[in-house]
């Protein structure tokens, strides 16, 4: 740091109603760690944001002082661009507010909120939002990156019920996006990442969910799971848009419903979520429980917001993560023998392979409606790896690379832009698919000198 910039950090945090950290700050060590333990990164002050204004300034400090910027939401991006080497964090964890208007249906909700902060707020009217499926996960990058979850099928993407955000852009302006409010910055919000700026607020469409669904697991052997995979692809393709089912693949954690000599098994679990009334769901899933014969299952009426904790204890902070993920409009036959083989040879207990069901309200949209692009993936799927010591990263890392490989064939060539790694910028702009011109317009417009550049990125045009 130069003296200017001390003597402007002074008068920064002289004027920020949160708190301003430096390296010798005690809170500092916590504050910079996020939930992929790989991502050691030492910023040189991070911002804890109280409210907009908080943002401006800090958006205007590291603009003014030639600092690289991070944003930091959720913390949970597998890339760790909520952090950065050397330059400001915005932290918006203390930017949490809800405020629900049940008559309208529309929750407007601060960008540092979590998954779990705005069911809290929206499931005491019964209602909801397509997000994800930890709830510890931030609701800004799940948004900005598209997201989708167990109600998508029902009800689309995360970004299809964006109604407005409050943005903060590069020149340190507040501005209203919508779709009659810069309407360019609004589409490009919708799928093209934390590119644009800094979005402070949200505003959603919600839907009556609940408060208690349908949902639960039925768990099979690894021996059974080429027949279940075929079965799951047929039942899939005629199942109505209220029912999300997901496949993962893993070893059997000890969950108590699971006979004990299944624990650290592989096994094969259909997860799965009827967004309609429980009575309706219970004669649909029916057939997924004669499938083979399960080793378990856990599948009921329950709260959805403890549906969406379900795997939370799976996918807790501080492990080490590396995932590669690819799109499939498909499963091929040939596809299911390279997973089953993979997952027979899981490099730590951790690791799992899912397949996230799209389709439904998911595929509707134009491929342009939306910055998000890939209205043709009915299947996401995710190469998970996860596990503790540093010592075996490079073979968890050379898994999820093989795997990614061997299945590559199979894939409809797109990828969700979320789940991109940090050495995954080859594959930026298959992330933006068909609508990467165009954001780099958006761009151009809104942050001309590439400001939020700790992103997937896109370069203004």
């Amino acid at each position: 740091m130069t003296n200017l910039q001390t003597m402007n950090i002074q008068e920064l945090k002289e004027n920020i109603t949160g708190e301003v950290l430096l390296s010798n700050d005690a809170a500092y060590p916590d504050a910079r760690k996020i939930w992929n333990a790989m991502i050691d990164r030492h910023p040189a002050l991070i911002v804890r944001c109280a409210t907009t204004a908080d943002v401006v300034r800090t958006v205007n400090f590291a603009r003014e002082n030639g600092l690289l910027l991070a944003v930091r939401g959720g913390g949970h991006n597998i890339a760790g661009n909520a952090i950065c080497d050397d330059g400001v964090v915005i932290d918006l964890s203390r930017m949490k507010a809800a405020n629900v208007d049940p008559d309208a249906r529309r929750v407007i909700i601060e960008g540092g909120a979590t998954l779990a902060d705005l069911d809290a707020a929206t499931q005491i009217h019964g209602l909801a939002t397509p997000l994800g499926i930890n709830s510890t996960t931030g609701v800004a990058g799940l948004t900005l990156g598209g997201g989708f979850g167990w109600l998508s099928r029902k009800y689309g993407m995360t970004v299809d019920n964006l109604e407005s955000a409050e943005v903060v852009t590069a020149r340190g302006e507040v501005v209203r996006a919508s779709a009659t409010e810069h309407p360019d910055l609004f589409w490009a919000l919708r799928g093209g990442g934390g590119n644009f700026g800094v979005v402070t607020r949200f505003e959603f469409r919600l839907h009556p969910v609940g408060p208690d669904v349908l949902s639960g697991l039925i768990v099979y052997p690894i021996s059974q799971a080429k027949s279940v995979l075929r079965q799951y692809r047929e039942f899939v393709a005629k199942a109505p848009d209220e029912l999300s089912v997901w496949i993962v693949m893993r070893q059997a954690p000890p969950l108590p419903f699971l006979p004990e000599e299944i624990h650290g098994k592989e096994i094969l679990a259909l997860a799965l979520l009827y967004a309609g009334s429980p009575e309706q769901g219970v004669p649909l899933i029916k057939p997924l429980h004669q499938f083979g014969n399960p080793v378990g299952m856990h599948v009921g009426v329950q709260p959805y917001v403890a549906w969406q904790r379900a795997f939370d204890p799976l996918l807790t902070f501080g492990a080490r993560n590396y995932w590669k993920s690819h799109n499939f409009s498909t499963l091929d036959d040939r596809l299911f023998d390279v997973v089953i083989n993979y997952v027979e040879k899981l490099p730590s207990p951790q690791c799992e392979i899912f397949f996230g069901a799209l389709g439904g309200a998911t595929a509707r949209p134009a491929p342009h409606a939306t910055a998000y692009a890939h209205r043709d993936a009915l299947f996401v799927m995710n190469f998970h790896g996860r596990w503790e010591d540093p010592a075996d990263d490079s073979r968890c890392i050379g898994w999820a690379r093989d795997f990614f490989n061997a299945s590559a064939p199979f894939a409809s060539g797109g990828v969700y832009v979320n789940f991109l790694t940090a050495d995954e910028t080859d594959r930026v702009r298959a992330a933006y698919g068909s609508n990467h011109d165009r954001l780099s317009l958006v761009k151009r417009t809104y942050d001309p000198e590439n400001l939020f550049r700790m992103n997937q990125n896109i370069r203004p045009a």
